[in-house]
């Protein structure tokens, strides 16, 4: 499966996100690309940071800018997780939308809220769990890194493949904080065998990494931060080496796990 993760600065006007998030689509087609992913909010902003508050939104534009990327998805044989803001039973959810090639629109809703988080948004329920192609993906948002027990559970249903999408951004460089975060993604991948693809927005100052991490905490590949641009790398399902077939037996014992 060949992944793509395009990093931007999101801002809060949401035609201008799509049409940045649309030509990234189109060029990772024409690059063979089979999933491409977008960081947290992508399509919206995020409050309060690119606009106000969630409520500020319009849900209409946003529910066309979806079935705008549905269409590119049939047209171009596409995947995209792409990150947004959505608006169900008078909640307001921070969304990671799986769009796949005419198949139902999957999703995933941040469940770890705090801070700004908590002041504009519903906790989700779902588990973030989808298969493309054969690949058993899960996905999960920003602060969720933070917390290996976000990740166990994605390892007792035994991913392939996990995704992380970031809006993690300050109004200073502030590298100490992305070695940090990039520090928590090389541990969820090394204590779960389990590769990490990671996207993150760019301004005013990237404190996450945009980078792809083997099972074995390798950073095989990582995007220059603040600037604009797309990774691209080839995943395949690996047998374990040694020292991963030592940290599954382990990890099955202490999590009570049977994969």
């Amino acid at each position: 499966m060949r992944l793509a993760a395009y990093q931007f600065a999101v801002c809060g006007d949401i035609v201008h996100n799509l049409e940045i998030i649309k030509k990234a689509i189109v060029s990772a087609s024409e690059n063979k690309v089979d999933l491409i992913i977008f960081p947290e909010c992508a399509l919206t902003g995020y409050p309060p940071r690119d606009i106000a508050g969630s409520d500020r939104i319009n849900v209409n534009v946003v529910s066309e800018a979806i079935q705008e990327l549905q269409k590119l998805a049939d047209e171009l044989d596409i995947h995209i997780i792409v990150g947004t803001i959505n608006y169900v039973d008078s909640k307001y959810y921070n969304r990671a939308y799986l769009v796949s090639p005419n198949k139902a629109k999957r999703w995933y809703d941040k469940r770890a809220l705090y801070g700004w988080d908590e002041d504009n948004f519903a906790p989700g329920d779902e588990n973030g769990i989808y298969e493309i192609d054969g690949i058993k993906i899960g996905v999960r948002i920003c602060f969720e890194v933070r917390f290996p027990e976000y990740f166990r559970e994605l390892y007792r249903e035994n991913t392939d493949l996990d995704i992380v999408l970031f809006y993690d951004a300050d109004d200073k460089e502030d590298e100490t904080r992305y070695q940090m975060i990039r520090g928590h993604l090389i541990t969820r991948a090394v204590e779960n065998i389990t590769p990490i693809l990671s996207v993150n927005a760019i301004h005013p100052y990237q404190t996450a990494p945009t980078c792809f991490i083997n099972a074995s905490g390798g950073v095989c590949k990582e995007l220059d931060k603040n600037s604009e641009g797309m990774l691209i790398y080839d995943f395949e399902k690996q047998e374990l080496n040694f020292g991963e077939i030592g940290r599954k037996r382990y990890s099955d014992q202490l999590s009570g796990s049977s994969t």
